[in-house]
């Protein structure tokens, strides 16, 4: 059962304000992956150890130079069959929320998991996220 929109609202804002865009349903997600030759994919969370410092570390990411050329989300718990359908395309990651995915022409090349998002500040996930963007984004 998805959580009540009426929570989710901030939490779908502090992504949104950064330019990122809400992929409800697999349709949408699909359309995004198809259109963009790179995409981050970010799985938004209620939790608010690691997903109050995911969504910061995203809009510090998405200021350098080189990054995605689209960024996207689902929100876990509120987008319930876009959610399935990105945790399908990453079938080869045990599902995490929340997390960040980097698409090349359609398929995952970078993952970061909550386990590595939950024990950092926003500062070092967008380091690693920039490195991310270097490596799969030019």
């Amino acid at each position: 059962m998805p959580y009540s929109e009426m929570l989710l609202i901030p939490m779908r804002q502090d992504l949104t304000r950064f330019g990122v865009v809400e992929t409800r349903t697999p349709e949408s997600l699909d359309q995004e992956l198809a259109a963009n030759k790179t995409v981050l994919l970010v799985v938004n969370s209620v939790c608010g150890c690691a997903a109050g410092k995911a969504r910061p570390a995203v809009g510090m990411a998405l200021q350098n130079s080189i990054r995605p050329d689209k960024t996207v989300t689902v929100f876990a718990g509120g987008d319930e069959a876009a959610t399935a359908h990105a945790r399908a395309l990453l079938k080869d990651y045990p599902p995490s929320s929340p997390s960040m995915a980097i698409f090349r022409e359609g398929k995952p090349v970078f993952m970061l998991h909550r386990h590595q998002i939950e024990t950092r500040q926003a500062d070092e996930i967008a380091d690693i996220l920039e490195a991310a963007f270097e490596q799969h984004c030019q």
